[in-house]
């Protein structure tokens, strides 16, 4: 099997996290007819050819985002406009999707990109809480509570046959500490190498935005 098509069966038989602390709710686009079609043609566009990628691990999807699209840090727009898959999304940018795919560019565009890596999740899914995103280490009791369910989500994403040895884990700080902490428990990777995350580069950062885009490229093209 193809390693486009073996991304498209890991997204279409996803299992649904267990109970969740009261008040918090799951982002599950991957129901919707629209979703699946963008993500099997995405998948099928752009990881058809060869078989390694390198894992980039976000924190979770956001709402305007892979809550949208089914596609971590692909909102409607960048889908359409960068990816040149139409679809029948509202149309409304997400900060993070904004930065991953000027990015993309700098790295030398989105073909080169996605032959050589494949950006997902610590969490696969989405969570909100009050209509707000919601991290998964934000709320007390989620990632403790779902520390099992995330650390077998990242062992069945190693088995789609991915390059692993080295990741990169967007977010410096806490999505780095648990990564961490979760891979000594079980032995995932030698390195993890982080990189600021892209809704902190854009909202606090944004006049070192040529800065943070070298670091991004010079870290992509170590691999």
């Amino acid at each position: 099997m193809a390693i486009g098509d073996r991304l498209i069966s890991f997204y279409e038989n996803l299992r649904l996290p267990p109970q969740l602390p009261d008040g918090v709710e799951v982002l599950n686009p991957y129901g919707d007819e629209a979703v699946k079609k963008a993500v099997r043609t995405f998948h099928q566009r752009y990881f058809s050819e060869g078989e390694e990628r390198v894992f980039i691990f976000g924190i979770n999807p956001g709402r305007f985002g892979a809550g949208v699209t089914g596609i971590p840090f692909t909102d409607p727009v960048v889908l359409e406009e960068a990816c040149g898959i139409e679809n029948p999304f509202h149309k409304r940018a997400e900060i993070s999707s904004a930065f991953i795919y000027q990015m993309i560019e700098h790295y030398g565009g989105v073909e080169a990109f996605y032959r050589k890596f494949w950006i997902t999740g610590v969490s696969p899914w989405g969570f909100v809480k009050d209509g707000k995103n919601l991290n998964y280490y934000d709320e007390k009791g989620l990632a403790k509570g779902l520390e099992d369910y995330f650390c077998e989500g990242i062992s069945e994403q190693l088995k789609l046959g991915l390059a692993s040895n080295r990741v990169i884990c967007l977010g410096g700080g806490k999505n780095q500490k648990y990564l961490e902490q979760w891979n000594r428990q079980h032995g995932w990777f030698e390195e993890i190498i982080p990189l600021a995350h892209p809704r902190y580069i854009l909202q606090y950062k944004r006049k070192q935005l040529n800065q943070f885009l070298d670091e991004y490229n010079q870290v992509l093209h170590s691999f």
